[in-house]
This record gives structure tokens, sequence and C-alpha cells, in this order.
């Protein structure tokens, strides 16, 4: 049996912006997959959706010290946020593939595990919530999987096909956005989010490809000089 550490209670910005309390976990089955690296009691007390504490152009990061909304990780957790946005659309096109429902639900979790990591300086010195490599590794099973049963690219795809595919491609380039603002807070920031995000932006791809089917436009180059 895994037994999950109880982490401090972290305060972020945006949608996490509330104090988030890990108590301590309940020792998880090791054959649930989600065991490892899922908080599986997390109490969110979500008591007002407004608090006023941003009408000066700052906010709080994890470790509650006072940043401008411009700083490099409030726009690097935004971006997440945006990405899990345009996720949530995906999850709502009939044309998805039922096997990737689940997936991208859970992907849809880790994300805020992701802007929680992001949120909270490396430098920090109290348990938080980090992304894990196992997170990471489960993106590249499912690359792996999925791109097996592709055909081989002759060219590069051109974003478009059935509506899942498309807003698959855009849901890869936010995430391709957000992997680049987390570099961007380096080195002050666990270097698994930038791994995760890399790996993420690849998959997005590769399910993008299995939505279409193998009917996806391909770029012709030159085509229309």
């Amino acid at each position: 049996m895994v037994q999950l550490l109880t982490a401090s209670p972290i305060t972020v910005a945006g949608p996490r912006r509330y104090c988030t309390g890990f108590p301590s976990l309940p020792t998880l089955n090791p054959a649930d997959p989600t065991a490892p690296y899922l908080l599986a009691t997390v109490t969110v007390n979500l008591t007002r959706i407004y608090t006023r504490l941003g009408d000066d152009g700052e906010t709080h990061l994890g470790d509650m010290s006072r940043v401008p909304k411009t700083h490099p990780r409030i726009e690097a957790y935004g971006t997440v946020d945006e990405l899990n946005a345009q996720l949530g659309v995906v999850l709502t096109l009939p044309a998805l593939p039922a096997a990737y429902k689940p997936w991208l639900q859970r992907i849809q979790n880790d994300l805020f595990d992701v802007g929680a990591d992001i949120s909270v300086p490396e430098s920090d010195n109290r348990e938080r919530l980090r992304v894990l490599p196992e997170q990471t590794a489960w993106l590249e099973q499912r690359c792996d999987e999925v791109n097996s049963e592709l055909p081989a690219l002759k060219s590069f795809v051109l974003p478009g096909g059935t509506a899942a595919a498309a807003q698959l491609h855009v849901a890869r380039t936010v995430c391709r956005r957000a992997e680049r603002l987390a570099i961007a807070c380096m080195p002050e920031l666990n270097g698994e989010v930038v791994r995760y995000l890399n790996r993420l932006s690849d998959l997005l791809f590769i399910l993008s490809r299995g939505a279409n089917d193998g009917d996806e436009p391909l770029w012709q180059p030159g085509a229309f000089r």
C-alpha cells in the first residue's frame, strides 16, 4: 500500500486562489494507477468568488508573496488554466473518440497540479504539491499507445479536419505557450512542470491525428505560389 505525504496548505491566484488544505491522506491501493500522485481527499473551501484582493493589480503566489498580475508565474499558470478550458471544450465535442475522454479528464485534473506547482517557487522549503515524473510518464505511454496505430507522417499536418481534431490543435498551441511561459519561471521552477507540458503538447498533437482517423489535411510546400 502507498501512503501519500501530508502537504501544507497552498493558496494560489485565479481559479485556485482559495486556501486549499491537504489533510492527512488515507492509504491508497497501488493497483490504482492514480494512487501515486492524485491527492484523493483535498478540501477546497469556496465561500465566495470575489475577494477584492487583486483590485490593485497584484495577487498572491502560493507562498503568499504579493506580485503583479503580469508576473511570469501568473502568466504561466494563467495560461495553464486557459489550456484546461480549451480541453473542456474538446470534451463537449461528439466527434471525440470515446477512449480519449477519460484521458483528457485526467489531464484536466493534472493541470490543476501543474498550476499549483508553478504558483510556488522551488526555493520554498515547505512541503508542496509538485508534479511528479510518473505523471509525465503516463503521458508518454498514451503517446506511444495512440501513435503506434497511426500511419507514418509524410508531411506536416495542417490544423483542422474534424471539430475534435481542430480543437485539439488549439489546445496543443496553448500548451506550447504554457510551456514557454513556464520556462520563463526557471530556475525557480520544478523541471517536471516543463517536461509535463512538453509531453502533453505532443500527446495533443497525436490525439488530433487520431481524431481525424487517417483523413488529415497535410502541408503541400509551395502549392499555391
